[in-house]
Formats: structure tokens, C-alpha cells, sequence
């Protein structure tokens, strides 16, 4: 059930009997063709695990359940906020995101929370403070499409093992793949005085993956 890009602000989705998709609440501009949306509390299909988890994240953030009868086929169109919205498409790799980022993504994959301190252990939890991620992110995992908001746009910039990545906390939006990250900090005697070139963090990528980046340094 791939997205397709309608401008950079919106996107629709064609689906079919027997599929399934989740949305924000609200998310939903327009459709054509018979559609069932219903409020969705199991948390996608990571089932009652992902909703605890949500709940335990604070991602409060709720979702619909996108469906069609029997024998029908809709299309339906997403967008929220205004915001620039970028499609990622999953082929068994985990995506790292944040819930308040979600659009709308494909119900067959599974969904999560991992705890930050997971990846980097107490500087893994400050980089959830610094990056507005929190103590937890959410995951989507298996073979599917995802559409994520963002301010000024997306760009992908590739990761590998010889070129990792130095991504602004404030401008990173998500990544998939197997990737390592850390909060690095440059923070020397001129940051101290005021004369520093206001970077003192960074974030650093490393592995083999995937990281979406914003042009623009504010928040959802």
C-alpha cells in the first residue's frame, strides 16, 4: 500500500479489502469510495504491548483505523499541520520515529517503544531529552510504507560503516536501519564565554542505514 505524493504537504494511499492502515486522528483531508475510519486503541498491530508502551513513552498522540468493506477499494488522502510530509518505505528494516511524527503508515507493520537508554545508556536517555525524543521512541518494523512530518522538508543521507553521519538533535527526524547513535558534545572555552558557534551538540550515526533530516531546526 505505497504512499503517493500528492504535493509536499499531502499524500494518499489506495486501499484495498483485507488491508489496513493507521492514521492520526485528524489526519484524514479527503476520500473517495466507501471508507470505515474507528478509533484505534491496541496501539497498531504491535496489539495491547504497543499501546502499554505508548502509554509508558507518554506518547499520547491517538490513532484511527483506516479500512474498507468488503469488495471495495478507496483512496484516501492525509495531511496535518501543514507540514512537510516524506514517505519511507520499509522492506524488513526498523524505522525509529517519533509518534507526534507519524502521519500514517501501513498496518502491516509492527509497532513499538524502545527505550532510549538502549542505545547509549544514560547519554542514550539525554539524547531523548535534547532531540525532544524523551525516554522513549516509537518503531515500526517489517515490509511497508510510512508517512512522517517534518518543517522545510526531508533529505535521506546514507550511512555505512566508513561514513557515519554528524546530524543537528534539532533537525533529525528519524532513521532506520541497523545504526548505532551517540550524543557527542564539541562544547569548548569560547561556548563557555558565548562565542561558540552554538553546536556544542551533535549527533553521531554510525552503522549501516538511513537518516532523515529536516531544514529546519523547530520542533512539531
Amino acid at each position: 500500500m505505497p504512499f503517493e505524493a500528492l504535493n509536499s504537504r499531502m499524500v494518499q494511499a489506495t486501499i484495498a479489502p483485507g488491508q489496513r492502515m493507521y492514521s492520526q486522528r485528524g489526519a484524514m483531508l479527503a476520500y473517495r469510495g466507501e471508507v470505515h475510519f474507528t478509533p484505534n486503541i491496541q496501539g497498531g498491530q504491535g496489539g495491547v504491548g504497543s499501546m502499554i508502551g505508548r502509554r509508558i513513552a507518554g506518547e499520547a498522540t491517538p490513532l484511527m483505523t483506516v479500512e474498507v468493506p468488503a469488495g471495495r477499494t478507496a483512496t484516501v488522502m492525509f495531511g496535518h499541520g501543514g507540514h512537510h510530509v516524506h514517505v519511507v518505505d520499509l522492506t524488513g528494516e526498523t524505522l525509529y520515529v517519533e509518534a507526534d511524527r507519524l502521519l500514517a503508515f501501513d498496518g502491516s507493520l509492527q509497532q513499538g517503544t524502545m527505550f532510549m537508554g538502549s542505545q547509549g545508556g544514560v547519554m542514550g536517555m539525554v539524547r531523548g531529552q535534547v532531540t525532544g525524543q524523551g525516554l522513549f521512541t516509537t518503531t515500526l518494523k517489517g515490509v511497508g510504507s510510512a508517512a512522517v512530518m517534518a518543517h522545510g522538508g526531508v533529505i535521506e543521507l546514507p550511512i555505512t560503516p566508513q561514513r557515519p553521519v554528524h546530524v543537528d538533535p534539532q533537525a533529525y527526524v528519524a532513521h532506520r536501519g541497523e545504526v548505532r547513535n551517540k550524543l557527542s558534545t564539541a562544547l569548548g572555552w569560547r561556548d563557555m564565554v558565548g562565542r561558540g558557534s552554538g553546536e556544542a551538540f551533535q549527533l553521531e550515526l554510525s552503522g549501516q542505514g538511513t537518516v532523515y533530516v529536516q531544514a529546519s531546526e523547530e520542533k512539531l
